[in-house]
């Protein structure tokens, strides 16, 4: 290589080197002020949420204080139309709290988490549940995963939810369970429902998708809640069922070992 050639490659490297400087600043600058816009919209959709909360709170409790102190003077169409604020206000309030927990999903660090422990954690606020459709929730040992244990609890009992709201059956019965496949614990929440059409295994996944009309509870996140947490990890949630037989719902998660 002569010198003119080496000078033009030398002129030519310290262009590209230039070159990716100032794309690599660029990209830094753009980062920036992503993370500037996430952070504006985290409060704002924090603050939005506290002002809802207040305001549904006191639709809530004012209706309520209406119905006690005027009980004997409303007639039963009085009685109704309170009776649907309250419920309407409830539901709007569900929503939120879906809504909140959907935007929040995945951004959470992860730790060494006992499932044994989570599983323990989602039942506890469902005795009432339990209790009124006579459910029966079994479970195998289950391993420790890579996870957040609050939200882990989130998803176990939407899972559980769901099984047990949507059975047909006088008795639900959920099982939940756990095998190793390869790098990954497989997670599963078995239920002895009506089962879902292979046709609508991933649409239940969407967000306010939802298979029920009206006479079910539900905002229709909580499953793309599932979804995105599970999926934010590097994992997959899918089900397998058919109608007649049942749904089961697996979700993977990497082991704490």
């Amino acid at each position: 290589m002569n010198t003119a050639e080496h000078d033009r490659m030398a002129e030519e490297i310290k262009r590209l080197r230039q070159a990716l400087e100032a794309e690599t600043q660029h990209c830094l600058d753009v980062q920036r002020q992503l993370d500037r816009t996430y952070a504006d919209f985290e409060e704002f959709v924090s603050t939005a949420a506290h002002n809802l909360r207040q305001s549904l709170r006191g639709v809530a409790s004012y209706s309520q204080l209406l119905a006690e102190t005027c009980s004997g003077r409303l007639d039963a169409e009085s009685i109704a139309l309170l009776g649907n604020i309250q419920d309407d206000a409830a539901k709007m309030q569900s929503l939120l709290t879906g809504i909140v927990d959907y935007w929040a999903a995945g951004n959470h660090d992860v730790a060494p988490t006992d499932m044994d422990a989570v599983l323990t954690q989602a039942l506890l606020f469902k005795d009432k549940l339990l209790a009124e459709r006579g459910a029966i929730v079994t479970h195998d040992p289950l391993p420790a995963v890579m996870g957040d244990f609050a939200t882990l609890t989130k998803v176990l009992r939407h899972l559980i939810r769901n099984a047990i709201e949507y059975c047909g059956t006088p008795s639900p019965r959920v099982h939940v369970s756990a095998k190793r496949e390869h790098d990954d614990w497989v997670i599963s929440v078995q239920d002895n429902g009506p089962g879902i059409d292979p046709a609508f295994h991933d649409r239940v996944f969407g967000a306010f998708k939802r298979l029920h009309g009206k006479e079910y509870p539900g905002n229709g996140l909580g499953l793309s809640f599932c979804k995105k947490v599970i999926e934010c990890r590097g994992g997959r949630i899918w089900v397998e069922s058919a109608p007649g037989s049942g749904s089961t719902f697996y979700f993977t998660l990497p082991p704490a070992d």
